[in-house]
């Protein structure tokens, strides 16, 4: 039988291991969490896509903020691309049924961006 962890030991083993990682590709896999949950949730039932779009509206939500902070260092051109991406995500989310294939597609997008992928 494999031991395992107790919580002090995996918080350590996170900790050690997203230091090892960049945030952009801490980022990325956030992007790649949610695209997941929304490429399962296509398919599934209601519970199913309304938490996947509800996990990625509080993903959009967070980009968003961070776009508007006058602290945040990227270009402000580059800020206002995603603040609209954001916006128009959150508008298809909105939506009484959502196009999930369009969802899947800009957090893709930006998933490649984020790795460094053309």
């Amino acid at each position: 039988m494999i031991a395992m962890p107790n919580t002090s030991e995996a918080i350590q083993a996170y900790r050690a291991t997203s230091r090892l990682r960049s945030q952009r590709e801490q980022e990325a896999d956030v992007f790649r969490t949610a695209t997941a949950a929304l490429k399962a949730a296509r398919a599934g039932g209601p519970m199913q896509r309304v938490r996947a779009l509800a996990d990625n509206r509080r993903l959009w939500i967070t980009v968003n903020d961070l776009m508007c902070d006058p602290a945040n260092a990227l270009p402000e051109q580059l800020r206002a691309s995603i603040l609209s991406v954001g916006l128009t995500v959150g508008r298809e989310m909105d939506r009484d049924d959502p196009n999930f294939d369009f969802l899947i597609s800009i957090n893709e997008n930006i998933t490649a961006g984020l790795a460094g992928q053309p």
